[in-house]
């Protein structure tokens, strides 16, 4: 007879263990089902058709800089993505999040743990319940080498939501981490297009320095030769220094832009520095796909649909409160006072059983956490469809923005030409005594700021093209349904004055 306990005893906690599964298969609470976004474009501004979206933000995106075709862009950003402490950090709270849900997960399965005890015990003379008996006072040992086992039967389903929202938080830091990647990668680009643009504009008005210069010694000629009064000298000095004044503004600008892109690659201001190029960049072309594809490339959108996940299944977790909550436990191992008889099959000793827990009265405690689990979740639902509407605003910005810069771009261009036209007019006329110097400075002050302006609204162009890029969720595929918008290459790029 004794010789079946251990049979039975395995037996039964199997059976138990297979009764607790089955047990385990109903849930309350609702089942999660992707809410709509909200009203959505059937096409873009610029035109395309609808389609259905699903999330598509963990797969792998291209390195969008690449279109940009500039090996120091591409070396910075590959050094931004290894070294910005902000990415390492989104990084490990990612790595967090998975452990976290690892941890839920550990909860679908029955706990074993080894207990072994020893203790040395005096007994007192009077531990006895019987008056007058005879007992005398002694001191024992007590080993035990117990094994014992606990497990939550899942009947309602708590156990299997809490792991189902962990893992759909670990889900929203992974697009959250995505997030964070692509706004350091394109604050970078955008860092570095100013830094472009302003060595354009350095080189233009350095070029405008010489050109003052000489006029300054030619008017300087005319006043000691009697043609022209010291008025002319004084305003030619004043252009001179103002346009000096001009270039080393544009140097404490470059200099602010490169510290902070040195931040950015995680280095120090002091060790970083980045050499000037008069290269003219060009808007590439962006495949800017179906409206619906956007839902599945931003990763802040996966992010805020999958915390709305995580909150869905949270309201489940509270409502499981109401009901009764069965742990199994299980013990067997040996107990002996002597440690010679502890492994002696005799020895042995086992209990199994469940507790329920009840709960009878609260105070309200169980339908507030409901209530604050719902609105938790209508808070996700309304955060979603508010990073959805968000997400179309800077695609359409970004579409609209390229299109009248460049509109505007090629006006300006226009206006530089024309402006350089009169600049030479003018010189021509002052050096035969037809106009006077005012003229000739008014012409070089418009010539010059023409062709700055025309710079910065290349610079705007790049700048607007990242923003679009980012915006786009980062990254496109070359066989994937796409559109492309009107950004075209710059057709007669402005060419620097040779003076």
């Amino acid at each position: 007879m004794s010789d079946a306990l251990p049979k039975r005893l395995c037996f039964g906690m199997g059976i138990a263990f297979v009764c607790a599964l089955a047990l385990a298969s109903c849930s309350v609470g609702p089942d999660y089902h992707r809410p709509s976004p909200g009203p959505l474009p059937t096409v873009w501004k610029a035109g395309s058709p609808w389609k259905e979206g699903q999330p598509r933000d963990a797969e792998i995106k291209p390195t969008f800089w690449e279109v940009f075709g500039d090996p120091v862009l591409t070396g910075l950003e590959l050094e931004a993505t290894t070294n910005n402490p902000d990415v390492l950090a989104a990084f490990e709270r990612v790595e967090q999040a998975r452990a976290i849900a690892r941890i839920s997960r550990a909860d679908l399965f029955p706990g074993l743990s080894f207990d072994p005890n020893v203790n040395r015990t005096r007994y007192s003379p009077s531990r006895t319940a019987q008056p007058g008996a005879l007992v005398l006072g002694y001191t024992g040992s007590q080993f035990e080498l117990p094994l014992d086992m606990s497990y939550e039967v899942d009947l309602w389903g708590r156990v299997r939501r809490s792991f189902r929202a962990a893992r759909e938080q670990a889900q929203a830091s992974a697009a959250a981490y995505q997030t964070v990647l692509l706004s350091l990668q394109a604050e970078v680009a955008q860092t570095y297009f100013m830094i472009r643009s302003i060595d354009l504009d350095r080189t233009v008005v350095g070029k405008t320095i010489t050109l003052r210069k000489k006029n300054l010694s030619l008017v300087e000629s005319l006043h000691h030769g009697g043609a022209d009064s010291q008025l002319d000298v004084d305003q030619a000095e004043t252009e001179l220094a103002s346009a000096q004044a001009d270039y080393v503004g544009l140097d404490l600008t470059r200099a602010q832009l490169e510290n902070a892109l040195g931040v950015l690659c995680g280095q120090t201001a002091s060790s970083f520095s980045l050499a000037a190029t008069d290269r003219i960049y060009r808007p590439p072309i962006i495949p800017v796909g179906l409206p619906a594809d956007l839902l599945e490339r931003r990763p802040d959108v996966a992010q805020a649909e999958r915390t709305m996940a995580a909150a869905s299944e949270g309201i489940g977790v509270a409502q499981a409160a109401y009901f009764p909550s069965i742990q199994l436990t299980g013990t067997a191992g040996t107990e002996s006072v002597a440690l010679q008889d502890l492994f002696t099959w005799e020895n042995r000793i086992w209990s199994i059983g469940p507790n329920i827990s009840l709960p009878l009265f609260e105070g309200g405690r169980i339908r507030a956490g409901v209530q604050s689990a719902q609105a938790a979740y209508l808070q996700a639902v309304a955060q979603y469809r508010s990073q959805v509407l968000v997400a179309f605003h800077e695609v359409e910005d970004g579409l609209i923005g390229l299109r009248l810069l460049g509109d505007q771009f090629e006006a300006q261009m226009r206006a530089v030409d024309f402006a350089k036209k009169a600049a030479e007019q003018s010189r021509l006329r002052y050096k035969e005594g037809l106009a006077s110097y005012i003229e000739v400075v008014i012409a070089d002050r418009t010539e010059l700021e023409n062709e700055i302006t025309v710079y910065q609204l290349n610079g705007q162009r790049m700048v607007t093209t990242v923003l679009l890029i980012k915006a786009l969720g980062g990254g496109w595929k070359s066989n994937g349904p796409m559109m492309t918008n009107s950004v075209a290459p710059l057709e007669n790029p402005p060419v620097l004055r040779q003076r």
